[in-house]
């Protein structure tokens, strides 16, 4: 009877996609040190936020780092910015030139490149791209919406 009420248990921890925002907010504002809960999160659970014409993006946030599936049309230009965060992009498929340090890097499907804190950067699709981007630790102007810079275009 134990293992049945145990079992409840874990599966009424697991929160949608919505509360893994809503949770993100408060842990920005608090940073509280409470213990991280189980997450289970399917895509296609996570809203597809439209940010302008060519770019489109989902995330799942946690404690003190997010996930974010970026979906870049051909052409797509993320304007220079930098950010406190560290970051880490891996191309699932197409491929980013980014203006960065300096240099320009072509990263296409299966490579990653490592940005660090603070460091200026923009970025351009070269064909339809799929990105995926972990911050640490999470974007707090992507969870509150305060990122003009994407939105304008």
């Amino acid at each position: 009877m134990a293992k049945k009420s145990k079992s409840k248990s874990i599966a009424s921890k697991r929160k949608p996609a919505a509360a893994s925002h809503s949770r993100a907010r408060r842990a920005l504002t608090k940073h509280a040190a409470a213990a991280a809960a189980l997450q289970y999160i399917p895509w296609q659970t996570v809203p597809l936020e439209q940010l302008n014409p060519l770019l489109r993006r989902q995330f799942v946030v946690g404690q003190e780092i997010m996930l974010a599936r970026v979906l870049l049309k051909k052409g797509c230009v993320v304007p220079e910015h930098s950010h406190h965060n560290e970051q880490l992009t891996y191309i699932v498929e197409g491929a980013l030139k980014f203006w960065i340090d300096g240099r320009e890097i072509v990263v296409h499907a299966g490579e990653t490149l490592c940005i660090p804190s603070n460091m200026p950067h923009k970025a351009e699709a070269l064909e339809d791209t799929v990105d995926l981007d972990v911050f640490a630790p999470p974007r707090a102007d992507w969870i509150n919406k305060t990122d003009q810079y994407l939105r304008e275009k």
